[in-house]
């Protein structure tokens, strides 16, 4: 009899326990999520309509973009306050081009399933040589040493910026889950921005791990009424590293927006 009051005992201790054991688990698995990031408008700028985005950039108060779709593909410079293209080049007819980046005096632009990247003088837009790489390629971006594509995907592969070897891949993982869906690419103060494809998040990727260490939601950004289509989605990201603002913006969006981000302290 004293056995079975023990077992009795214990488990209505266990039973009172149990809510807050559960309440205990919560906290730490949301003490160890990443911070989420809400976003605060700057500025509002023009945009093409009818620009399939597929890689944006920053440089020197111009935005770079980088279209797609076969037949429309294109490298432009765009000037930012009017949304006019005041430079491009086109792909060829078989190309589907996708991101882009800037290095010193030089741009790279992916394409999709050809497996071939074009490399362009900055300032001519003159074609200088082209390279390939394995798979897709979606979202491209660059600290100088080095490119990192991504091939929708949770893996980065990170490739010498001269030579185009694969030297490594990033897998990104929310703590234990891997983030595939990984499209357009910004290099941000040592960190790698990340689209999520057909989503309204950005996933902020340590270079040195993977982990992603941050999520910036973007929603509200743009009013559905401007969705042209299912793909008219976010995908473009653009780093000032003087003002330390972003430029994002969509495919077919009418409108490039300047934010600044900050934490969001929603509980």
């Amino acid at each position: 009899m004293r056995e079975i009051l023990s077992r009795i005992v214990a488990l209505c201790l266990l039973i009172g326990c149990f809510p807050f054991l559960i309440r205990q688990a919560s906290r730490q698995v949301s003490a160890n999520a990443p911070p989420d990031y809400t976003f605060s408008l700057v500025r509002v700028f023009p945009h093409d309509t009818s620009a399939y985005i597929q890689g944006l950039a920053y440089h020197d108060g111009s935005l770079y973009e980088g279209t797609g779709r076969n037949g429309q593909s294109s490298l432009r410079k765009v000037r930012l306050e009017t949304g006019e293209v005041i430079q491009h080049v086109n792909l060829g007819s078989e190309f589907f081009g996708e991101g882009i980046t800037i290095t010193k005096d030089k741009v790279f632009q992916l394409t999709w399933k050809s497996g071939v990247g074009f490399v362009y003088d900055l300032k001519s837009f003159h074609f200088l040589r082209q390279f390939t790489y394995s798979g897709e390629g979606w979202g491209l971006a660059t600290d100088v040493r080095e490119l990192f594509l991504s091939d929708g995907t949770s893996e980065i592969r990170v490739l010498d910026a001269e030579s185009f070897q694969e030297k490594r891949r990033l897998r990104v993982h929310d703590r234990t889950t891997p983030v595939d869906q990984l499209n357009e690419l910004e290099f941000v103060e040592g960190q790698i921005f990340a689209n999520v494809w057909h989503s309204n998040r950005i996933a902020r990727i340590s270079l040195q791990t993977g982990d992603v260490v941050g999520w910036i939601d973007l929603t509200g950004l743009l009013s559905p009424i401007y969705r042209l289509e299912p793909e008219a989605v976010l995908n473009g990201i653009a780093y000032d590293p003087i003002r330390k603002h972003l430029f994002v913006t969509g495919k077919l969006w009418p409108s490039v927006f300047e934010i600044r981000l900050s934490p969001n302290h929603r509980k």
